[in-house]
């Protein structure tokens, strides 16, 4: 009889077990990103190489930041995009203030002699070089307005590298308080198998002295196969998180989390309203497309400068001969050029109309996303207030389901309650630490959401 009911529980594990490994995507609320540093991770391999075959990595939050920050692509594109930015900016502050230069030289064979222009006489040779130059002094304006747009793409790419690296601590947060939580819940279970286990035994103690009828202990029996695959299911869970943090900081294989001291208990030290402003005033996303906007109208404005003639500087030396140096004959010339296009078949039209789409859509875009983000700090701020409240509540519901648990165990023992009201208190203690260790976790997640809504740390951590 007990072989076979070890036999019957190890059949249900390996079929749960099996049951929760094929199915994809079982972990816990997996976020994507994490929090950033400007240089790729070079020691994870021999962080690996380090690791005994069946140790297991284990991280606080500050090291998993700063690796899941060099790993990640999305913060690694926006820290690039900024370097590009100021490229830009860069090739619009040259054409501002230097000519474009241009240097030639070429030798020429022929199948037979031909005049050439630098010794004056029948070759069969011609070597040319020039070295030519050209300033534009006035292109309407363009010029400047692209100087203005390309300082715009920087302050856009600055701000989208924070709302990156904020959106990547975010992911990371979230991946490392799910180890956290799954490794609380499967604590959680333990206690509950345990206590299973220890009330069978007494259970199974008043049956044999007859102060209980057997359906006491099958109803524990029952409880206790329950709280048993319960245990595998978040041992499973554990697994799988563990791995997800792994993957988010860098490393093939899992990692652990340091569990954290404490949790953020306090209000928040801003007010809803000052962080609604201040999201709308410096939210990082909000700067992005503002910066976007103010980028769309310096292009419509250079386009639209194209209306205007061009006025330039130029200059060239060009030299002629048959050997090597054409320095034979040379020639100088220099002067001012105006170019006024008057007709180009409708292309210029035709670009400034799509520039000034492109403008007005990316103003209704900025105007869109102020909006968004002043709902979104007031439903951040509110889920965080919310969530510290609940585990407030938690917590007295998890000291209130203990107190009930001793009452009905005394009571049971006492013959003065049922099995099944024994029951009931078990199961209620174990869900009332499960939404405590939800309550937390939810906690933690929202207080990462309002920060990087806000694009700063609210608290010291």
């Amino acid at each position: 009889m007990t072989g076979t009911g070890r036999m019957t529980r190890a059949g249900w594990a390996f079929l749960i077990v099996a049951g929760l490994l094929s199915v994809p995507g079982l972990a816990f609320g997996q976020y994507a990103t994490s929090m950033p540093g400007t240089e790729a991770y070079t020691g994870s391999r021999a962080d690996e190489g380090r690791q005994a075959t069946d140790s297991l990595l284990v991280v606080d939050l500050p090291e998993a930041l700063r690796r899941a920050a060099q790993v990640d692509p999305n913060y690694v594109a926006a820290l690039r995009q900024v370097g590009d930015a100021e490229w830009v900016r860069r090739q619009a502050w040259s054409a501002f203030l230097l000519p474009s230069i241009d240097f030639r030289w070429s030798y020429a064979k022929f199948s037979s002699e031909q005049f050439n222009i630098g010794t004056g006489e029948l070759t069969d040779e011609l070597t040319q070089a020039s070295l030519g130059g050209q300033y534009d002094i006035f292109r309407g304006g363009a010029k400047i307005f692209d100087m203005r747009g390309a300082g715009a793409e920087v302050e856009g790419a600055k701000a989208g590298e924070l709302a990156q690296r904020f959106e990547t601590a975010l992911g990371t947060e979230a991946d490392y308080y799910e180890v956290i939580a799954q490794v609380e819940l499967r604590r959680v279970a333990a206690e509950r198998v345990r206590r299973a286990e220890q009330q069978l035994a007494v259970a199974r103690a008043r049956v044999l002295s007859g102060a209980a009828v057997q359906t006491d202990s099958l109803q524990l029996v029952l409880e206790l196969t329950r709280a048993q695959v319960d245990l595998l299911r978040q041992e499973a869970t554990v697994t799988v998180s563990r791995l997800q943090l792994g993957r988010r900081v860098g490393h093939s294989g899992p990692v652990d989390a340091v569990p954290l001291d404490s949790i953020p208990t306090g209000p928040l030290p801003i007010a809803q309203d000052s962080a609604y402003r201040e999201a709308l005033y410096s939210s990082p996303t909000v700067e992005v497309a503002r910066a976007a906007a103010r980028v769309a109208n310096e292009a419509f404005k250079s386009e639209r400068s194209s209306y205007l003639p061009t006025i330039s500087l130029f200059g060239q030396w060009a030299g002629f001969d048959d050997a090597l140096v054409p320095d034979a004959t040379t020639r100088t010339t220099y002067g001012v050029a105006l170019n006024f296009p008057i007709w180009n078949g409708a292309v210029r039209e035709l670009n400034v109309y799509r520039a000034s789409t492109r403008r007005q859509v990316a103003e209704v875009a900025r105007n869109d996303r102020e909006r968004e983000v002043g709902r979104d700090i007031i439903a951040a701020y509110q889920a965080y207030e919310t969530a510290r409240a609940s585990a407030e509540l938690a917590a007295h519901a998890v000291v209130v389901a203990r107190e009930n648990l001793r009452v009905q165990q005394e009571r049971y023992q006492a013959g003065a309650s049922t099995i099944l009201d024994l029951i009931t208190a078990q199961v209620a203690q174990t869900e009332a630490e499960a939404e405590l260790v939800q309550a937390r976790f939810t906690t933690r997640l929202a207080l990462a959401a309002v920060e990087a809504i806000l694009g700063r740390r609210v608290f010291d951590r």
